[in-house]
């Protein structure tokens, strides 16, 4: 599992150890944590870009791979970066683990991937990235395509929505939820860019974990993960307050350049293949997340 001292890696651990598996977690820890990473699964501090040592020590069956440099803004600022480590690191990945025949669960990014979305988006849609960190996911899924069809492998990717739930921390490249639940629970005051009318996708992290071991099990494709469900950022804001039991409004600024404005995935090809439909309505999502920000 690289990635696996992560927010949705180490719920990905988790699920893994729930069903008896042997984990092994691949993580540098510059955004992951240690206490992520639940026993008895172990710890390899290590770089996804120089992997062979521990792939080879450990000889893997399967590879979930979702280590990544997530931030857009720093794809933006050193997109050279954002390519060493996601595109490059996937290709070292993929041959750490051909050497051991083990096939691999890509996280990719149905957001980022697709760009504008005109409704909710089937894997079929056109991939129009608006930042460098969507390009590197769409290289990544084309990277893991040439070898299924170069070596016969089995490499499934996963183009996930917004994920939010326990564990993601309210900073850095932080989606919106950690973020607003964290200023709220901090005293701070959220902040909306523009009219707040912008729509996301939001899918719970447990529902994730879930498909990431599905599309182990049955995947032979490309997979949106979300909800198809489309969300504003002041609708979710409301439903936050709602399970926070926090009154505050929040604040307003103006619009930032190159948002995207409708972000929404079709998940029916993950329905019909892998029998997968997420379980968490927003609102029940928001309250575990809610209780475990509080706790």
């Amino acid at each position: 599992m690289t990635g696996g001292a992560g927010f949705i890696g180490s719920h990905v651990v988790e699920a893994l150890l729930a069903r008896g598996e042997e984990v092994h977690v691949l993580d540098d820890l510059s955004k992951g944590r240690r206490e992520n990473v639940p026993a008895p699964a172990e710890l390899h501090v290590a770089d996804i870009r120089r992997p062979d040592d521990v792939f080879d020590s450990v000889r893997p069956d399967a590879v979930f791979h979702l280590a990544a440099q997530a931030d857009v803004r720093v794809s933006v600022e050193h997109p050279d970066t954002d390519a060493d480590v996601n595109v490059l690191g996937t290709i070292r990945i993929l041959e750490a683990a051909r050497r051991h025949d083990a096939q691999v669960v890509f996280a990719s990014s149905g957001g980022a991937g697709y760009g504008e979305c005109d409704g909710p988006a089937p894997e079929s849609a056109p991939l129009r990235p608006l930042a460098p960190y969507g390009t590197s996911k769409v290289c990544g899924e084309e990277y893991l395509a040439t070898w299924n069809r170069l070596y016969g492998a089995r490499h499934v990717s996963l183009r996930l929505g917004n994920v939010y739930g326990p564990r993601q921390m309210p900073h850095g490249e932080a989606g919106v939820v950690a973020i607003f639940m964290g200023l709220l629970h901090g005293g701070g005051t959220p902040t909306i860019f523009g009219d707040g009318k912008q729509t996301r996708d939001y899918v719970y992290v447990g529902d994730v974990a879930r498909a990431m071991l599905l599309a182990l099990e049955r995947g032979r494709n490309v997979y949106n993960v979300g909800t198809g469900v489309e969300t504003s950022v002041v609708e979710l804001y409301a439903a936050i307050r709602a399970a926070s039991g926090v009154e505050r409004d929040a604040a307003f600024e103006p619009a930032r350049l190159g948002e995207l404005q409708r972000s929404v995935l079709d998940p029916s090809l993950a329905a019909s293949e892998l029998g997968w439909r997420p379980e968490h309505s927003l609102a029940e999502g928001l309250a575990a997340t809610w209780k475990w920000i509080a706790s």
